[in-house]
């Protein structure tokens, strides 16, 4: 098991993660709960449809997260199978590519 320059071994970085895409998932679930139950303005049809999107989005690349982690997957790359920047992973805990494989999906 490794560390970094600050003493923290991969399985701690990785137990916070965890914890950081935990908390997500209970907040998107939560705004979910409420979108749903939300019965405003019949004008804001399409920004309440589209807040539904995106939460729903939201939720379920936190669970991807969450079911790498427990798979041993997570912090690889879905494409070259290499290894994710942990900076990139805490800006983007749920990021499922490197930044290479990522501008080759997306172009």
């Amino acid at each position: 098991m490794s560390t970094d320059m600050y003493g923290i071994t991969d399985q701690q970085w990785l137990t916070t993660q965890r914890a950081v895409l935990t908390d997500e998932f209970a907040a998107q679930t939560a705004r979910l709960t409420e979108l749903t139950a939300d019965t405003g303005d019949p004008a804001d049809v399409d920004t309440h449809a589209g807040l539904l999107a995106v939460t729903r989005a939201n939720i379920e690349q936190l669970t991807g997260a969450l079911r790498r982690i427990a798979e041993g997957s997570y912090g690889r790359c879905a494409r070259c199978d290499g290894a994710i920047p942990p900076e990139r992973l805490e800006i983007l805990p749920h990021a499922r590519f490197c930044v290479p494989c990522q501008s080759k999906h997306e172009g």
